[in-house]
Parts: structure tokens; C-alpha cells; sequence
């Protein structure tokens, strides 16, 4: 599947049309910010610790402040355009699609749905992969929940499972991609519908997601 880089060639030119300086749903990021972001996770392995751990986010702050300041915005959005160095592990087409297909969606909407540009109509493959995902990382994703959580699909391959045990339980409803939006912590911005009380509606809404 070439959504990974299809996904890399549209935020690219977004990247393009927007500037340097055009928000993000990254907390505190501009364009500009999130394209060193990019860069940086697949080309410079001394930022690798601050991606993985919030405690050393400040060493990978730096490397992104050095990297906007080695390169300007157009040549920076250029590079990321031609895709990982050969030496870059994501350059290995199973990693790509495994560590970039998510990766490169998500920051692809941070980028247009702070710019008003609403959801998208994906293939039906993209859907599955992403519901698949969903299957393999949901119980990681939603492990900080204080309540059970169901997510269900709602496009051509109706289906639901359990990610997280307890009660009361909450469903996240909705296309896969828009529940792995979701997921990622983009609350507000993806197309998705909560059932459940109140009380835990709330609740999960305090949560913090994420790998």
C-alpha cells in the first residue's frame, strides 16, 4: 500500500500552499515547526529519546530549533518531499507503511483541519488497514482509560471490539481512520461519535491518549 507516501507528497504540497507560519492541531507547533518534526524522526537519530519520552522533549525542541535554522522552510519541505535518506530505517518499504502510514496521515489533518478543510473519503483499503491497526494497537491506545471502550466502524465493514475493560463503557463510533484521529488525541477534530454516560464521557475526555 502507497498511502504512506502518497500522504508524504499531499502534506508536502500543503506544506507548500500554507507557509511557514500556518497553524497545526500540534499544541504550540506552526507548519514549520511540524515539518522539522518530520525531518528530524527520520533522519536524526540524536532526537530519537525526546520523541519517545516527554521527559527529554527539550533535546528533541533543539534539534528541531537547529534544524529550521540549517535549513529554510522551502528546502526543509523539499527534502521531506523525496522521502527518508537511504541510510533512514523508514526507508525499508515495510517500515514506512508500518511506522509512517499513521504517522504521516494524522499530521497530514493536523495540518488541514486547522485550516478548515474538513475529512476525507478514503479508500476502503486505507479503511481496513487503519481498522487492523486499530485491532493491534487499540488496547495501547486507550490503556490510560478509567473505563471500559468499544470502537465500532460505521463505513462499508461494519464491526466493533473492546479495547480497554470496566465499566461503564463508552463507544468511540465512526470511520477507522476518524477514530484513529481520535485516538491520537485529536479530539476535536476528528468526525467520530461518543455513546456512553455522561460521567464517563467526561472522564475520557480528561484522558490522555497515545502510544
Amino acid at each position: 500500500m502507497d498511502f504512506s507516501k502518497d500522504e508524504r507528497a499531499k502534506l508536502a504540497d500543503l506544506f507548500d500552499e500554507l507557509g511557514p507560519d500556518a497553524p497545526t492541531l500540534c499544541d504550540g507547533w506552526l507548519t514549520h515547526d511540524l515539518a522539522a518534526h518530520l525531518w528530524i524522526r527520520e533522519t536524526d537519530p540524536l532526537a530519537a529519546p525526546g520523541l519517545l519520552a516527554k521527559q527529554l522533549a527539550n533535546l528533541t525542541e533543539r534539534r528541531m530549533d537547529e534544524t529550521k535554522r540549517r535549513w529554510d522552510y522551502p528546502t526543509l519541505v523539499e527534502r521531506i518531499r523525496r522521502g527518508p535518506a537511504p541510510f533512514s530505517m523508514f526507508a525499508f518499504p515495510v517500515v514506512d507503511e508500518e511506522a509512517n502510514t499513521a504517522e504521516y496521515f494524522v499530521h497530514h489533518e493536523d495540518v488541514r483541519r486547522a485550516n478548515g478543510r474538513g475529512p476525507r473519503e478514503l479508500a476502503s483499503e486505507v479503511e481496513d488497514w487503519f481498522w487492523r491497526r486499530l485491532k493491534l494497537l487499540g488496547r495501547a491506545l486507550f490503556r490510560s482509560a478509567g473505563m471500559g471502550v468499544v470502537l465500532e466502524r460505521t463505513d462499508e465493514q461494519p464491526d466493533s471490539f473492546r479495547v480497554n475493560s470496566g465499566n461503564p463503557i463508552v463507544t468511540v463510533v465512526g470511520r477507522p481512520s476518524e477514530i484513529t484521529l481520535y485516538s491520537f488525541g485529536r479530539r476535536n477534530a476528528a468526525d467520530v461519535r461518543l455513546i456512553g454516560e455522561q460521567h464517563a464521557l467526561d472522564e475520557l475526555g480528561r484522558t490522555d491518549f497515545g502510544l
